[in-house]
């Protein structure tokens, strides 16, 4: 898979999370728990490869105009996970509060992929080429397995 078919897939299954997550009531505590787990490790994965591996190489390729997207880009994931993120996750999952918060992340996820797949994404298939793609997919393959791995050792300490 190369890299834009791979974050585009990334960015299908955290859409699917938030769906799930937005038809959870007040009375859903232990899915709301479930779900919100499940969706800090999508993002915090998804957050390594673009920051650790794709953002890098489209920055490089692509010059002034790609330093804008490439800033904006990691701003909004630090607006996300300093922010959003863990507001949400102190937010007792039975309170109204919860699900406006789970709100308003969605939708800021929401722009983000919105964002990359209509200007990001386009003009890194442009300025990489295909071979790269596959490259930078294969390494984003291999650092996701990592990252999995971590992540499942943390839950488990």
């Amino acid at each position: 898979m190369n890299a834009i078919e791979l974050l585009k897939h990334d960015h299908e299954t955290l859409k699917q999370v938030f769906e799930r997550l937005g038809k959870t009531t007040e009375r859903g505590v232990k899915t709301r728990g479930e779900l919100m787990r499940h969706l800090h490790e999508e993002l915090t994965i998804h957050t390594r490869l673009e920051e650790e591996i794709f953002y890098p190489a489209f920055k490089a390729a692509s010059g002034k105009e790609g330093d804008i997207l490439f800033h904006e880009a990691t701003e909004e994931h630090r607006a996300v996970e300093a922010l959003i993120l863990p507001d949400l996750e102190k937010t007792e999952p039975s309170s109204v509060e919860f699900a406006g918060r789970a709100k308003v992340l969605k939708d800021m996820v929401g722009h983000h992929i919105e964002e990359e797949e209509q200007e990001m994404l386009p003009k890194a298939g442009e300025l990489l080429g295909e071979e790269r793609l596959e490259e930078l997919g294969a390494q984003m393959e291999t650092r996701r397995k990592e990252l999995r791995r971590q992540l499942s050792g943390e839950r488990a300490a």
